[in-house]
């Protein structure tokens, strides 16, 4: 073998050594952090509850407003959450890195349902024959489409259909989970996403447009 193609392949094993050593690093430097914060946690020091909320508490406001539009009750919800983790933080149970955040996330839409449930009949809020079928194979193209207007078309979507689309696309709920949570038939969450769709698919289209219009 040629000594310069030898020396550039033992270079580059080299630096992918480094590299996956220097990751591995970071791995267990963030998983040592969240470990120390957790056992602060448990012992219920304020020092350390302030951390988490100065942490995580911007994007579990995120995850809220996805399934509440109202500010005041995304702010009732986030509060209701924290107090749930305080609670509850016995039962939590370390499983690596990003497992706290999973575990925070996993309360926060739980209250978000919760409110939803108690403002009344969750049936109530769903109309299922309001909009035309759409074919099947139709999608959302979300391409182009800034991440802000995505989930402002997302917030604009009625109640059920809002619900039921984020618990399956952002919890990865399937139908038959998600019907357990709402307390609906499985086949009326299965259409509920089928419409959630077919109404985004509406709105990524005018958004297109007005922009397109705009350049004409």
């Amino acid at each position: 073998m040629d000594c310069t193609l030898l020396l550039r392949c033992n270079l580059f094993l080299l630096d992918s050594f480094i590299t996956s050593q220097w990751i591995r690093r970071q791995q267990y430097m963030e998983e040592s952090k969240e470990q120390i914060l957790v056992k602060h946690l448990l012992k219920k020091e304020e020092a350390a509850w302030k951390e988490l909320f100065g942490a995580y508490s911007g994007n579990l406001a995120y995850v809220c407003s996805r399934y509440v539009a109202e500010k005041e009750d995304v702010h009732d919800i986030l509060q209701n959450s924290f107090i749930k983790m305080f609670r509850s933080i016995e039962s939590f149970e370390y499983r690596g890195s990003g497992s706290l955040k999973a575990w925070m996330t996993r309360i926060a839409v739980n209250e978000s349902l919760k409110h939803i449930k108690q403002k009344g009949d969750f049936n109530s809020a769903v109309e299922v024959d309001d909009l035309p079928d759409i074919p099947n194979e139709e999608e959302p193209d979300f391409e182009e489409v800034p991440r802000d207007d995505i989930m402002m078309m997302i917030r604009a979507l009625p109640e059920g259909y809002r619900t039921v689309f984020n618990l399956f696309v952002f919890e990865k709920k399937s139908h038959k989970e998600i019907a357990g949570l709402l307390g609906i038939a499985e086949n009326s969450s299965a259409s509920q996403f089928h419409r959630a769709k077919g109404l985004l698919v509406q709105k990524i289209k005018e958004f297109k447009m007005s922009k397109k219009a705009q350049y004409e």
